[in-house]
């Protein structure tokens, strides 16, 4: 997800964000309802006589919890660009700027390239470092990114 703002003339900001179907309460009701229901039929086979069923479905349990924090986590991830006349800063992390890059925009190049699978990249380049942005973006929100950073580097350019 993108999001655009205008703080001045000469100056934008630029949220990105992965897309996320699940957020804040819809996430722990999601996991609790399969931990429910797979905790209630493993404890009707406890009762019948299956007793190994119990311990594994908390096993199950237990790597389903780990896997949708893993997952929660990856899709918490922030980036903010911020394009001035004089500067261009990069900041990304999850639940703070984890990490920052800042330059001076005149030295400060934004490139489009494709990889080897034919994916857009993204990235600002200065003195041969290059910093990639919005890579866990879709293709569509990457040419949205790219046509959004453009029209910002031609509005300022102007």
């Amino acid at each position: 997800m993108i999001s655009v703002q205008k703080i001045s003339e000469d100056k934008f900001v630029i949220y990105i964000k992965p897309n996320s179907s699940l957020t804040g309460f819809h996430r722990v009701f999601f996991i609790s309802s399969i931990a429910f229901i797979c905790l209630g039929i493993a404890v009707v086979f406890y009762f019948v006589g299956a007793i190994l069923i119990l311990p594994f479905a908390g096993l199950e349990i237990a790597i389903l919890i780990l896997a949708f924090y893993l997952n929660f986590r990856w899709s918490s991830k922030r980036e903010k660009i911020s394009i001035s006349q004089e500067k261009v800063i990069i900041e990304k992390g999850i639940n703070k700027a984890e990490y920052r890059w800042e330059e001076f925009r005149t030295f400060t190049s934004f490139q489009v390239s494709k990889d080897i699978n034919k994916l857009l990249k993204l990235s600002f380049r200065s003195k041969g470092n290059d910093v990639l942005v919005g890579e866990f973006l879709n293709e569509e929100d990457k040419i949205d990114l790219k046509n959004e950073i453009s029209k910002i580097i031609e509005v300022l350019n102007s």
